[in-house]
Formats: C-alpha cells, structure tokens, sequence
C-alpha cells in the first residue's frame, strides 16, 4: 500500500529526487557520483509508473495473504530484502560509492522511525480491511501532505487546492464511516473499524514522511535516501522481535521475500518513471491501483466493493487529480507571465 511521493508511500510510493550533489570531501573525485539525467519520453515514463504501481499492488497482496505474520516481521521482511534489490540495482548503475555518505544521519533516521509507523498501520489495515479499501483510504496522503506543506512548511495553498483537499477528506470520510461501529451500540465490527483507523493513520504519517524527504532531497542524493530507509526500516523492525517473531512455513517465507523484492523493484521503477516524464503527466496513473486492487480483492480474496467505498474512492480520487491539475498549471504559470501566481 500504497500509499503517497512514497508514494508513494514513502512506505510505499514516496518519490525521491535530488539535484546532483557535489562529490563529498572522502570520495575521489574520478568515483562515480549520481546524476538524474532526465529524459523526455512520456510513454516510457506512463509505462515505467503503471509496472510500479502494479509491483505495489502485488507487494500489497502477498503482505496480505501472509497470514499469521507479526507486523514487525512483516517490515522486516519487507526492508531487509527491499534492500537488497535497491543495492543491486545502483551497483549495475555504478552508484555504489559513497552510498552511505550523508550530512544528515539524524534526519534519516527520523524518516526511517515515522516511515515504520506508515508501514505498520498500512499493514495493519491490509491484514483487516479488504484490498481495495486499503488502497482507496491510501489515497488520502497526498491531501493530508497538502495540509502539512501549509502549516509547516509554510506553503502558499490557497482557495482552489484547499476546496480539493476538503472534498477529498469528505470522500476518505464516506470510504471509513460505515467501518466505524466502535461507536455503534455492541461495538460490532470493530475488526474492520481498527483496520480503518489503521488505514488513516498510515496515510497521515506517510504525509509526514514526505514532507521529511522533501527536506532530505535538498542536500542527500536519491540512492543515500533509499537505502538509508531500507536499512533503518530493518534495524527498526528487529526491536519488535522480543515481542513475538513466528517460524513461518515455506509458502509464508516465499511470500515475505516476495514481497521485501517486489517493494525494492516498485520504488526502482518508481524513481524511473520520473527521469522520462513530467510528475503531472504520471502521477494520475497512481490510480490504476484501484483498479487492480478491485480486480485481485475479488479474485483472491472475495472482496467485493460496497457502494460506499466506490463514490468516496471516486471522490477522492477526483479531489487528487484536480490538485495534480493545480499543480502543472502553477508550474508552467510562470513560463506565461511575468509575476508567478499560486492558487
């Protein structure tokens, strides 16, 4: 899930670019140092993006039908063997050397710790909410990041993109209300009504997680801001381990591998896509998700979408796309006239 500029999430489809860095003073200047040639070919960049989203859902569906799993383990997993794939994957660019230089440890490891929290209540909402709610309440982040960008960040949102935001949260509301009998006489159901909270709280601290990567970006290069995720997310994980680890059996083991490397490959994919192509031109097809999260939820697991969840995913979805809209046209504003106008 999942998420969410990662976003994903940046548990999950949070995306990282940083300007090229100058070499740090302990690498020779003759290693190689990190460059994101940016290309212009929108359908490779579209093409790169819906196999991202693809392998996320897929991640989703193996941490999912990984029954009997404890969370910690889960992002363990997850971390560990993401990990992995991320450091083949920069070694074959010849982007090994001083992967681990950083300015800012501290940071990191504050975007590792909140970046955990994400991951534990997205899974946590996996393990109890249908697919494609989970999905659909994911969608949130970005709205909730609007917000944060404005009282912390002190961005300038003003009555266009604040109007979306608040449409969009009324589209998350119709997608949880009818899971929130923890306020219904008997408390039935509260089950799913966990799994809902679970679902709002991953998308809020993933929202945070971005804003701490925007901040990151300005001075850490993209692969020092992965693997230092990857890694703290396992470090992390393993302080859960007192608190009950189970021995999984072989289909268990095969699906949490799966799901650590199919996490790695999504956020290569993901820092890919955007080399080819404009954010505004791929960021709409994070929603393809839903679709395929319809499509296995009901082929895998007999999920089969409530009336609700369809109009708030509908709502929300439209309420994102429309400050995707904002976003390119404040873009290319400036390219038009000479004062810079922001909505």
């Amino acid at each position: 899930m999942h998420s969410p500029l990662w976003h994903q999430a940046c548990s999950r489809n949070c995306v990282v670019k940083s300007l090229p860095d100058a070499s740090p003073s302990n690498i020779s200047p003759s290693e190689p140092v990190e460059v994101n040639l940016l290309g212009h070919n929108p359908l490779l960049g579209i093409g790169l993006k819906i196999a991202s989203v693809t392998v996320f859902v897929g991640m989703s569906t193996l941490i999912k039908a990984a029954e009997g799993i404890p969370l910690g383990q889960l992002i363990f997993f997850r971390s560990f063997f993401a990990a992995l794939a991320i450091l083949c994957y920069f070694a074959c660019r010849g982007q090994f050397s001083g992967i681990l230089y950083t300015r800012h440890g501290f940071s990191h490891f504050w975007r590792g710790l909140v970046g955990v929290g994400a991951m534990s209540l997205s899974f946590l909402a996996l393990t109890r909410l249908p697919l494609p709610e989970a999905i659909a309440i994911n969608y949130a982040s970005p709205l909730i990041a609007v917000i944060l960008g404005a009282l912390v960040l002190h961005e300038v949102v003003r009555l266009y993109r604040w109007s979306a935001v608040l449409i969009g949260l009324f589209g998350v509301l119709i997608i949880i209300w009818p899971r929130m009998t923890l306020f219904a006489e008997g408390n039935v159901g509260q089950f799913e009504a966990v799994g809902a909270l679970a679902a709002l709280g991953g998308a809020t601290m993933a929202a945070f997680a971005m804003m701490l990567v925007r901040r990151l970006v300005q001075t850490e290069r993209t692969s020092t801001i992965v693997i230092y995720f990857s890694l703290s997310s396992s470090v992390i994980a393993l302080f859960s381990l007192p608190f009950g680890w189970v021995m999984p059996n072989w289909p268990q083991l095969a699906m949490l591998i799966g799901a650590g490397v199919a996490g790695g490959v999504a956020q290569i994919l993901l820092t890919e896509c955007y080399r080819h192509a404009p954010m505004s031109t791929i960021a709409p097809f994070e929603y393809t998700s839903m679709l395929l999260g319809l499509g296995i939820g009901f082929l895998l697991f007999g999920d089969i979408p409530t009336f609700e969840m369809l109009v708030g995913s509908a709502i929300v979805m439209g309420a994102g796309g429309f400050i995707i809209y904002r976003e390119h046209k404040l873009a290319i504003e400036p390219h038009k006239v000479n004062a810079p106008q922001q909505q």
